[in-house]
């Protein structure tokens, strides 16, 4: 008998083959790249903005930007009211030409008329010169009945620019003073202007403002307290540019721009006129100059935008410098105290303005008006021309 055959082993199967690590990372590699392209070709994704580097780099810029606007803005809003300031003011001065009258400036005086007066006339004063508006009134200036004779039937209108104290309470001494002195007298102006701060342009600003919501006149003229006017020759030569729009009279002149320091004349903007030596603008002297009410309105109108220099001639004649103005160089306004005036009167060239050009007034002015209303006023002007 055979021995029973041992079982068999199951057969043990193969391992399944292996695909090799570089070729699946190879092949995953491609297969990103391909659908990157598909997806590219099909659709067009945007870029993103980096938002917080483009908000670090711009937003100073962006904000720099409208406050520049704004600015531009406001600047050309000024601008449109100026313009609209002027545009009425040159259609009630033309409508008044037409009727013989004007209407009235003043917010409690609307709706009512003003006859046209001829000129006004402010002397600039100060609290402290009471003997100088004294000296002026006992010589060429009238009074009482004879100034408003003057007023109703010449259209002269002349008054004594005065501001205000620091302390402009009606108790302080100065303003009770001032207060007596003008109900005395009935010939001073007062301005919205506190004397004293050294603003001589912004003086006349504010006088051209008050003198034309106050009277509507041709010419407006300014004058300091220590110079002698003839009002009569004064008259005839505003009479002969009185049909001129934009009319600037006085003797003009172009000094030297002071530099230095330690001159009264100094000039703090002096490196706007160029290079040291240069002058001035044509500009008229500061004793007496007169403009037409066009140029007045012009000037309160803008009052807030136009630049002061430290003197007030070159002050006054950079605001008209752009506009289309007519200088009128008159001499006899800035005529020399006895024997000048004589000599002149002689020559048939009256003076309608004396003053000492040493002291950019008449000397002593107290104590010479009255000579020099004497030798230089023009009925005495009268009786000379009659000799010869």
């Amino acid at each position: 008998m055979f021995a029973p055959a041992a079982p068999a082993r199951p057969h043990k199967a193969a391992p399944p083959a292996r695909v090799p690590t570089r070729l699946v990372a190879a092949l995953c590699t491609a297969c990103f790249f391909l659908g990157v392209c598909v997806v590219n070709r099909y659709w067009a994704v945007p870029e993103l903005p980096d938002c917080r580097n483009k908000a670090n780099s711009g937003s100073q810029g962006v904000v720099m930007n409208q406050v520049s606007q704004t600015r531009e803005v406001i600047i050309a809003l000024d601008r449109t009211i100026s313009d609209i300031e002027m545009r009425l003011a040159a259609a009630r001065t033309m409508q008044a030409r037409s009727q013989g009258l004007s209407p009235s400036d003043s917010g409690g005086d609307q709706g009512s008329t003003r006859p046209r007066l001829f000129f006004v006339m402010g002397i600039v004063t100060t609290f402290a010169n009471r003997k100088r508006r004294d000296s002026i009134r006992q010589t060429w200036l009238p009074q009482g009945e004879h100034l408003q004779k003057l007023e109703k039937e010449k259209g002269v209108v002349i008054r004594f620019i005065i501001g205000r104290s620091a302390n402009a309470s009606p108790d302080s001494e100065v303003e009770r003073a001032i207060a007596a002195e003008d109900k005395e007298y009935n010939d001073i102006l007062r301005l919205d202007h506190v004397e004293g701060n050294g603003s001589l342009p912004s003086k006349i600003q504010m006088f051209l403002s008050t003198a034309l919501s106050t009277w509507d006149a041709d010419f407006y003229v300014k004058v300091d307290d220590d110079v002698h006017v003839n009002i009569g020759i004064t008259r005839s030569i505003l009479a002969r540019h009185r049909s001129k729009p934009r009319v600037y009279i006085g003797c003009m002149k172009s000094g030297p721009v002071v530099d230095k320091n330690e001159s009264k004349y100094y000039e703090p903007d002096h490196w706007k006129f160029g290079t040291e030596g240069n002058n001035y603008f044509r500009h008229a002297t500061r004793q007496l100059y007169a403009v037409t009410r066009d140029l007045a309105t012009y000037i309160s109108a803008n009052r807030h935008i136009l630049h002061k220099y430290s003197n007030e001639d070159v002050s006054f004649g950079s605001w008209l410098i752009g506009l289309d103005v007519e200088h009128v160089d008159e001499r006899s306004l800035c005529c020399g105290t006895p024997p000048d005036c004589e000599w002149k009167a002689q020559a048939s060239n009256p003076c309608a303005a004396s003053f000492d050009w040493n002291c950019t007034g008449i000397c002593n002015p107290v104590e010479r008006m009255e000579e020099v209303h004497r030798r230089c006023w023009e009925g005495h002007v009268a009786d000379l021309q009659a000799q010869f």
